[in-house]
């Protein structure tokens, strides 16, 4: 039951939740509440891999995303809006791949998630006054920015969910 709401929660990072602090902090309560011997327990040192992981996937998602606005020169109003458009492209996305199985909602919002961005972001240059051409170069930059940190953060919930799963059945 811990590795399936490990990988709910590690789900939840596609629609711009946070899902490996709660897979993390699931983890806690198990390592607190759960066994203390035996071959299901789990210790603090899972725990402060586990941590580390989710340290490790936010900083990889912020990094990409701010350096992909700042190399564009984006203004705070149209990284708002990037989140924003990230956030619904995300849910949606997430919605109109259910159709293909399994790999489908995944790719679906990554891809959707990283559209957002680009139109909140453009949007968000544009409506301040900036060209066309430069706003769609910071849409272009959040695409990418948003993308690649949301590669890098799942795989980042995704080494702890495989931690969790070598954890319990070692």
């Amino acid at each position: 039951m811990l590795v399936v709401v490990c990988g709910v929660a590690w789900a939840l990072n596609l629609v711009a939740l946070p899902g490996n602090w709660l897979a993390t902090g699931i983890l806690a309560l198990y390592v607190w509440l759960g066994p203390a011997e035996g071959r299901a327990s789990i210790g603090l040192t899972v725990l402060t891999v586990a941590f580390g992981l989710a340290l490790l996937g936010e900083a990889i998602e912020f990094l990409a995303a701010a350096m992909g606005a700042k190399r564009a020169g984006a203004s705070r109003r149209s990284t708002m809006f990037a989140l924003l458009g990230s956030f619904a492209g995300a849910l949606i996305g997430a919605f109109v791949g259910i159709p293909v199985p399994a790999i489908g909602s995944l790719l679906a919002a990554i891809l959707f998630g990283g559209m957002g961005a680009a139109i909140g972001a453009t949007y968000g240059e544009w409506s301040d006054g900036r060209p066309w051409r430069e706003s769609w170069a910071v849409g272009h930059a959040a695409f990418w920015g948003r993308t690649f940190g949301m590669f890098g953060k799942l795989t980042a919930g995704l080494a702890i969910v495989v931690l969790v799963v070598i954890a319990l059945f070692r």
